[in-house]
């Protein structure tokens, strides 16, 4: 039960702002031992602050008999290569989204032996996000009936020009936030997939990659999931809307509102009919009806505390407990082959 020791490849602003400091938060499960970056900065940076060994390129880094796990925080087409070289070096690989740029590459990481032995695991880790789970919980319930349509938006403005804008370099936001929205997307969808569209745009980014995207999916069960992510979006639009047949809600940072239908409330019979309605739309038949309508306001608060860094703990688990990691590679396969799907639909 001692801490896995962990070398980061790529000290950019996921390795060093996002894996360091959660990190930090667990010396207790983790050690770095080693970072590997070729910015010699970078790689200055990670020995003073953690006194651990550096190298300037991967092939050097996995051969280190005191590595156990490479967390591979690289540029994006860099993820499968850096993934196979450290897989087949016998380390296990944390592999940041998005783990692959087509389907293609992610089948080489599924059909790779450490995939089967339990060395590859995939940061997904919005799947931890408080208000995700706690929307989760509250479909769960039947609180809102049978829920039809959900909304998802990551919406703002910037005139991004870094190299996240740039096709040759594996940027858009398909890639970028798409991974993370798309994950909350299968699994609210409850179904196989049925039937996807999609449209790619680039609105205020400076590069030729999409900074706003909107993706529908349906499931087999009927229910459709409505996804947009955007740089372009001056105003934005709440993260989360649920659409059910007795409510619904909109979280909108920490606060959910809610309106639905008592649960011990039933729907009184009513029966269409063709003969003229009320003038004033108030009463007689074709009337509104007057419903018992809720109405209340939460605070995002899961019943089991959530947070994104609590994937780490799920990965410590699987690694030295052998408790099965919570993102299936079906999962994070499925992701991929959504993002592809939406390249060829728009």
């Amino acid at each position: 039960m001692s801490p896995i020791k962990t070398a980061i490849v790529g000290i950019g602003r996921a390795g060093w702002n996002m894996h360091c400091p959660e990190l930090d938060q667990r010396k207790d499960k983790f050690i770095i031992v080693a970072a590997c970056d070729t910015d010699a900065e970078r790689r200055h940076r990670m020995a003073e602050r953690y006194a651990c060994r550096t190298y300037d390129d991967i092939v050097t880094l996995v051969t280190d008999p005191d590595i156990e796990l490479v967390s591979i925080a690289t540029r994006s087409p860099d993820h499968v290569r850096h993934a196979l070289l450290a897989l087949d070096a016998g380390k296990a690989v944390f592999l940041e989204k998005p783990i692959a740029l087509n389907y293609a590459e992610v089948l080489r990481l599924r059909d790779h032996p450490a995939a089967k032995d339990g060395r590859l695991y995939f940061r997904h880790n919005r799947r931890f996000e408080p208000a995700f789970t706690h929307i989760r919980e509250i479909l769960a319930s039947g609180l809102l009936g049978k829920v039809y349509e959900i909304k998802l938006r990551r919406n703002g403005y910037q005139r991004r020009a870094d190299w996240q804008t740039l096709k040759s370099c594996g940027g858009g936001q398909l890639n970028n936030w798409g991974p993370h929205i798309i994950d909350h997307a299968l699994q609210f969808l409850d179904a196989p997939l049925a039937d996807l569209w999609s449209d790619l745009k680039v609105i205020a980014a400076v590069g030729d990659a999409e900074d706003h995207l909107k993706i529908v999916l349906r499931g087999t069960n009927g229910r459709v999931v409505d996804m947009e992510i955007s740089g372009g979006a001056a105003l934005p639009e709440p993260e989360y809307i649920v659409l059910g047949a007795r409510g619904a809600l909109i979280c909108a940072g920490d606060d959910i509102t809610m309106r639905y239908l008592p649960r011990d409330y039933v729907l009184p019979e009513v029966q269409a009919s063709d003969e003229l309605p009320a003038l004033d739309y108030t009463s007689g038949k074709g009337g509104d009806e007057p419903l018992p309508w809720v109405d209340e306001r939460i605070k995002v608060q899961p019943s089991v505390p959530t947070d994104t860094d609590d994937i780490w703990d799920h990965l410590y688990a699987a690694i030295r407990q052998g408790v099965p990691f919570p993102i299936t590679t079906a999962q994070a396969l499925e992701v991929i082959r959504v993002i592809e799907l939406a390249k060829q639909s728009t």
